[in-house]
């Protein structure tokens, strides 16, 4: 397990595409985003829009903001950064990493400390 410290080094190795591996060998799916922590992100879900907002920003306020996840675990996504992998094994197709599971980032491969069964799924 890396340490702490590390994390984000770890993450910023990780690229789109890249196969991710679970803690029992399981082929999980392909990472489909990376997103690095950031300790002051601010987690409001819906942001409030005023009738004169430029439609632009309407549309902006309608998108799904990542990760799609209940606000606590978001949070924490948020806050030590995360990937959002695409599987089959889940029932929405997008399952989330948090930083702090990668076990090792090897031959173009990202390896989870934890079993697919752990890993909180898309909304």
């Amino acid at each position: 397990m890396e340490q702490k410290g590390n994390q984000q080094a770890t993450i910023s190795r990780i690229t789109t595409g890249m196969p991710v591996i679970d803690a029992d060998g399981t082929e999980v799916g392909t990472v489909d985003l990376v997103q690095r922590g950031d300790p002051n992100a601010v987690t409001v879900q819906t942001p409030a829009t005023d009738p004169g907002s430029s439609l632009d920003e309407l549309i902006e306020s309608t998108a799904v903001e990542e990760p799609d996840v209940p606000a606590d675990v978001a949070a924490r996504l948020l806050h030590g950064g995360y990937l959002k992998v695409t599987t089959e094994l889940s029932d929405t197709g997008a399952v989330y990493v948090p930083a702090d599971w990668i076990a090792t980032v090897t031959d173009g491969r990202v390896r989870l400390e934890v079993p697919v069964t752990d890993l909180p799924e898309e909304e």
